[in-house]
């Protein structure tokens, strides 16, 4: 006797399990099968030292079992949380993400897109820069893509869409009532990508306030965030209220407002926009719009995953936020 023993295969899952073969693989992919049954399976799996073969699976299935993460700018710190958990929950679910930064620029991002579609990937999870982009519907056309955001341009996608009209105004509705009427946006929205919706919403809401409302661009690197906050925070008339649409930009305020001596918010209210767990160790804990990301990670995972397996799979999900005050907005100074 040699003394080696014989793989374990799907159909001795299926036997141990009295499943059939097509329901044991479902399951080991959490896929159409209820939390019990992979729950059963997976037991028996691991008590039959089974290993799903991922050439022989690719082969016979046309899936490698990979799923591009893309991300606008891995320096927005919530995007690396995003891509860090998105990661953990395709592995939990037997699948693997290929992440890849964009960098704040929609050349690359596009670019990056298409790398990833070349190399063969299941789907495709993008946080766009320029969600306006034809290129988001043929690539559409190829493969599952998940947009997290902003919709993009041409249908034929999944994705978990941002209430941005919501977020905007409760942040705004928020300083209005605190008694701000100057207030500077600071955002990472490029000239080359102008009609992101939650600018645009800012504006709107913004008018509908009577606020008078300052834009500046930025990156989400903080000496650049730091250097666009210096400089409206240093001139004669400086508003007395910044909203940042991501947290990391905000970190960038408080960075400036240390170096000029102002103090938060006695001299200026700040807001953040994605409530980034560094915000609550802040002094003062920064006022920001969450956006629930356990829940936008387990919807993600679901979309990608169920439009993996059925090419003919759109759905699109709103998600609404709420905001968390801390102690970085109050009243305007006199």
């Amino acid at each position: 006797m040699s003394g080696t023993r014989k793989r374990a295969t799907i159909r001795d899952v299926a036997e141990a399990t009295g499943l059939s073969i097509s329901t044991v693989s479902y399951a080991l992919r959490g896929l159409q099968t209820s939390q019990k049954t992979q729950d059963r399976v997976r037991r028996a799996a691991d008590e039959l030292g089974y290993e799903a073969d991922p050439i022989a699976r690719a082969l016979s299935s046309g899936k490698t079992g990979l799923i591009g993460v893309l991300c606008g700018s891995l320096e927005d710190l919530w995007q690396q949380r995003f891509a860090a958990e998105i990661g953990r929950a395709l592995l939990a679910r037997e699948h693997h993400a290929l992440i890849m930064d964009a960098a704040g620029d929609p050349n690359r991002e596009a670019a990056l897109a298409r790398k990833l579609r070349d190399q063969r990937v299941d789907g495709l999870v993008v946080c766009p820069l320029d969600p306006a982009a034809k290129l988001w519907a043929k690539l559409a056309e190829a493969l599952t893509v998940v947009t997290v955001g902003d919709a993009l341009a041409g249908g034929g996608t999944c994705g978990v869409l941002f209430d941005n009209r919501s977020g905007v105004r409760l942040a705004l509705e928020h300083l209005h009532s605190l008694g701000h009427r100057q207030v500077a946006l600071l955002t990472s929205t490029s000239e080359s990508t102008p009609d992101r919706p939650s600018d645009r919403r800012t504006v709107q809401e913004a008018a509908r306030l009577g606020l008078t409302l300052t834009v500046v661009p930025t990156s989400h690197a903080l000496p650049t965030a730091t250097e666009a906050a210096r400089s409206i925070l240093a001139s004669p008339d400086r508003p007395t209220a910044v909203l940042c649409l991501s947290d990391s930009i905000a970190y960038g305020v408080y960075a400036a407002a240390a170096e000029l001596n102002l103090r938060i918010p006695h001299d200026v209210s700040v807001v953040g926009y994605d409530n980034h767990p560094v915000s609550a160790l802040l002094t003062p804990p920064l006022t920001t719009v969450d956006w629930d990301l356990d829940r936008i990670i387990s919807s993600v995972t679901d979309l990608i995953l169920a439009g993996v397996e059925d090419e003919h799979f759109h759905r699109r999900i709103t998600q609404r936020p709420s905001l968390r005050e801390g102690g970085s907005t109050g009243r305007p100074p006199r």
